[in-house]
């Protein structure tokens, strides 16, 4: 029985919320926070204005704000479903205020489209200094991709050499152009350089540069287009046997032609223009204008399919592929949380990591991606919780 701060009242942490309030043997007391309270106190009304969820507000870039929220209310974790820009600042206050820390996307600054760990990592040694653990990147990718990683590494192979990450939304909303979460990040990771890596190093690609047709699970075959995810710098680091690790996404043409449109007239644009005597960013003046991705579930139909196809030698030693997935219902996630398929495949995993943490399943002082735990207990929870997933031994991998 522990108490839960979760920052953020998006998609995402509206399913956090659900989910965690479906596990009260474990989140004794649950605080929603976020800028606006107005938002937490709607879904607090929708989990039913039950007395151990209560609601705050913050303004999550604000050290200071943190610290004395985090001090009022003395949660043993903080689930940070916030924006990307503010995790070094929930990071300084959980260490200023002794509580562990656990989010779903890594830190990136505000002025440059770039991601990478190295900001979080260098706050290892004073997290396992102070004896609390910090759990990065728990959503479905990253965070599910890397616990299916360690599990095939755990129970399948002697040695990965291959990993292709696979993520394909098969749904369909029914607007001309959504994202289908916060369009600001969604559209600085697209619009950014793809990355891989080969043989020990990366290699840099143009935006969507190479792209091939592969078949998904119930779907049938998709577009698919190679991007840099964060998953792969960690996962190539805690598993050195690989010798290449890629990460694909499907696209549809329509998308892709609205999103050439939106870069050439310079709406994706992430410094500041002057515009009636103010400073405006023009992608979060696109942000402003574009559907909100939390009101796109209830006309969202199909499904998602996220997976891990990877190649090696077996226990062994003999050649073996592996592919492991989830495919996720935009409907089914609606009917239970309000949200579309893609804030449930983050939000799930993302209580289920703070449930690993809180029954002490995952418990270890300092910085840490998901790969580096136990993946048995997790990978046990998530049918519990709403995705189920499945493996394919000896296939085709298509790539």
């Amino acid at each position: 029985m522990s108490k839960v701060i979760i920052i953020g009242a998006g998609g995402v942490g509206t399913v956090v919320a659900h989910k965690c309030a479906q596990n009260h043997d474990v989140f004794s007391e649950i605080v929603l926070a976020s800028r606006t309270r107005s938002k937490c106190d709607a879904i607090a009304h929708q989990l039913g204005d039950k007395p151990w969820i209560t609601t705050d507000s913050v303004d999550a870039d604000s050290v200071e704000q943190l610290v004395e929220l985090f001090n009022r209310h003395k949660p043993e974790l903080v689930i940070n479903v916030a924006l990307p820009y503010q995790d070094l600042t929930i990071m300084e206050a959980c260490l200023q205020c002794g509580v562990n820390y656990l989010d779903t996307a890594n830190y990136e600054p505000k002025d440059v489209a770039h991601f990478e760990y190295s900001w979080q990592w260098a706050y290892r040694e004073r997290f396992e200094k102070a004896g609390l653990t910090a759990i990065l990147g728990c959503g479905f990718d990253p965070g599910v991709s890397g616990v299916f990683t360690a599990y095939a590494a755990k129970h399948w192979f002697s040695e990965m050499q291959y990993l292709d990450i696979v993520d394909c939304n098969a749904g369909n909303h029914g607007k001309a152009f959504a994202t289908n979460f916060n369009p600001e990040i969604n559209i600085r990771e697209i619009t950014q350089n793809g990355r891989y890596y080969q043989d020990g190093k990366w290699v840099v690609t143009e935006p969507l540069e190479f792209h091939k047709t592969l078949n998904y699970p119930n779907i049938g075959p998709r577009e698919s287009y190679l991007l840099y995810h964060e998953e792969l710098e960690s996962l190539v680091l805690n598993y050195p046997t690989i010798k290449r690790a890629r990460f694909w996404m499907t696209f549809g043409q329509e998308y892709l032609t609205h999103l050439r449109v939106i870069q050439d007239i310079g709406m994706a644009r992430i410094d500041e223009i002057e515009y009636n005597g103010q400073k405006i960013v023009p992608l979060q003046f696109l942000k402003a204008v574009l559907p909100n991705p939390q009101d796109l579930g209830k006309n969202y139909h199909g499904e998602t399919s996220i997976g891990c196809r990877i190649s090696g030698l077996d226990k062994d030693g003999k050649p073996l592929t592996y592919y492991i997935y989830n495919n996720c219902s935009h409907e089914e996630a609606y009917k239970e949380t309000g949200m579309q398929a893609v804030s449930y495949t983050t939000g799930v995993p993302a209580c289920i990591g703070a449930m690993m943490f809180l029954t002490g399943k995952w418990n270890k002082p300092g910085v840490h991606n998901v790969e580096e735990f136990d993946p048995d207990p997790f990978m046990a929870q998530l049918p519990v919780q709403g995705l189920p997933w499945h493996e394919v031994i000896n296939a085709d991998l298509e790539l």
